[in-house]
């Protein structure tokens, strides 16, 4: 995110425009993007989250940024709403424009091809050779980081397995397990202790899909107008069912008494405090460990985001970065809204320039 910031800056400034960034978090890339996008010339950030569902931690870190340019909306509703309103103001072609509407949450493409990197990295790191391979372990909400793990393998990285880990919200695993896919509606999306992945609709999966359809664009709009149209789709019996284990993705899902007892065996093992997305991710990787290949578990969040599970696992509080100490305690700054796209867009345009 960091490295999106410094090129929308560099090219905006180039190009003498403005950018208004419009994007939905569930907690941990909202405030990556405002922090990378703070005090930059040129832009303004549009961060939707859902009223009262992340962590204390999350909603200040958020919150209590006070740079002219950072405007959080705390929606009524779940992340999938807040999601559903940007993608909905994004399909505004019209209003897009007139405003420049852009976006850098896991929508954007540019982060996925950053995050690529990553996969490359951890290959370098865990194995002693260039013919070795290694599977990866990814908590996953929106697809989006996995998603790079899967573009990692396309382009030859040895990967054997990429294990996507849920929490109760076990979309994605109910897909890779069996082939259908039925996003669950608002009163069905449970709020967890790993409420970043508090995520029915993945916006990276449709991604995903177009490679596994062999990049036939008309099937996968097909598709995704059954979707909207029944709420699910089902591959059973289709020849891209029987394609899908070709593509390394194995799954589980992990629930909080999982996720408690992963953060204590691994304060216990290595002497590390993790978040509780990183313990679904570590607790999943478990069932899919294979010999001679290292898994790499990727790491989600600061454990400090997650107070109360942290304190629940190990009855201490979780170690904080330098200058968050009294994070909670500062002003917040946000405007409240309900699931309402007209709404959104008289609210930001009443704070740009058109």
């Amino acid at each position: 995110m960091q490295l999106l910031g410094q090129l929308f800056e560099y090219v905006l400034a180039k190009e003498g425009r403005e950018l208004n960034i419009l994007g939905a978090t569930s907690g941990d890339t909202g405030s990556a993007a405002e922090y990378a996008m703070r005090g930059r010339r040129g832009i303004r950030v549009f961060m939707l989250s859902p009223y009262g569902r992340m962590s204390p931690f999350q909603t200040a870190q958020m919150f209590s940024l006070d740079d002219p340019n950072i405007f959080n909306i705390a929606v009524d509703g779940v992340f999938d709403d807040c999601q559903d309103m940007v993608k909905a103001v994004s399909n505004d072609l019209a209003f897009k424009q007139r405003y420049a509407i852009g976006t850098v949450n896991s929508i954007n493409w540019a982060r996925v091809v950053a995050q690529v990197v990553y996969y490359f990295k951890g290959f370098f790191a865990a194995t002693a050779d260039d013919s070795q391979p290694v599977s990866f372990a990814v908590p996953s909400g929106n697809f989006g980081n996995v998603l790079a793990g899967h573009i990692a393998r396309m382009m030859g990285l040895p990967v054997s397995r990429l294990v996507v880990a849920t929490n109760e919200n076990d979309v994605l695993d109910e897909f890779f397990r069996t082939g259908r896919y039925r996003p669950r509606g608002t009163a069905e999306t449970h709020q967890t202790s790993s409420p970043s992945m508090d995520i029915s609709k993945a916006s990276n999966f449709e991604r995903f899909v177009y490679d596994l359809v062999g990049g036939d664009a008309a099937r996968v709009a097909a598709m995704w107008r059954g979707l909207d149209e029944r709420g699910e789709f089902d591959l059973a019996g289709t020849p891209e069912l029987a394609r899908l284990p070709g593509f390394g993705f194995v799954s589980g899902c992990s629930r909080h008494a999982d996720r408690l007892a992963a953060i204590r065996e691994v304060r216990a093992r290595y002497g590390v405090t993790i978040d509780t997305h990183t313990a679904d991710g570590y607790h999943v990787a478990q069932r899919w460990r294979e010999p001679g290949v290292p898994m790499v578990c990727l790491e989600t969040a600061q454990a400090a985001k997650f107070a109360d599970a942290i304190r629940e696992a190990l009855g201490e509080e979780a170690p904080r970065p330098p200058g968050f100490e009294d994070l909670e305690s500062r002003p917040q700054r946000f405007h409240r809204m309900a699931v309402d796209v007209t709404a959104l867009q008289r609210y930001i345009a009443g704070r740009c320039a058109g």
